[in-house]
């Protein structure tokens, strides 16, 4: 039965994330991922064109699904900043939860190329700006303090995440330690340069 083309396109990322989560993200190749799907090597070069276009629509896919449940979950949130901040953990490691180690794995393949990083910047900036308007409330911090606040505060959740996934922490506690961390930071007031 042929497949649509957008239903077939997803087909072929179900599969593509099967490979990064049965032999790792350096085993995924358009030829690979073929073969595995049961299309024409030409099929998947028309879908993804290289191997960065296969990783960053994995990782888009990802970002969607984060950002969804985001904003989603901050819509129902409380209106203080500890329930704001716990949403932010708990979707972020939920989401990861749900997509096991290759979502560290895809993102740490998209550092290779100027196309990935470009894309993976693109990302980031979507995240760091729900981060921003979710907090920017609770806070007294300008938007050129706070803006890298939740860019370090990205970077922490990725390495907690990595420590979790290692089995170094639990989930649990990688949540409310980047709890912890988003509280302390917006809640800090800004020191004058002096």
């Amino acid at each position: 039965m042929k497949l649509k083309r957008d239903m077939r396109r997803e087909q072929m990322l179900d599969v593509a994330m099967e490979i990064v989560r049965n032999q790792g993200a350096d085993e995924l190749t358009l030829g690979t991922l073929a073969g595995k799907a049961g299309v024409s090597r030409p099929i998947a070069y028309e879908h993804f064109s290289t191997r960065a276009g296969l990783l960053v629509a994995l990782f888009k896919r990802l970002e969607d699904n984060y950002v969804h449940w985001l904003r989603s979950a901050l819509r129902e949130a409380p209106t203080d900043l500890t329930a704001v901040a716990d949403v932010i953990s708990d979707a972020y490691f939920k989401c990861l939860a749900q997509f096991g180690p290759e979502a560290l794995a895809i993102s740490a393949a998209l550092k290779g190329t100027e196309e990935m990083a470009a894309q993976q910047r693109l990302m980031l900036n979507v995240y760091v700006e729900l981060m921003c308007d979710a907090l920017r409330p609770f806070s007294g911090l300008e938007d050129e303090r706070l803006r890298p606040l939740c860019v370090g505060l990205l970077g922490a959740a990725e390495a907690l995440a990595s420590e979790a996934q290692a089995g170094a922490i639990s989930q649990q506690i990688a949540t409310s330690v980047l709890t912890s961390l988003i509280v302390r930071g917006v809640a800090d007031r800004p020191h004058k340069a002096g």
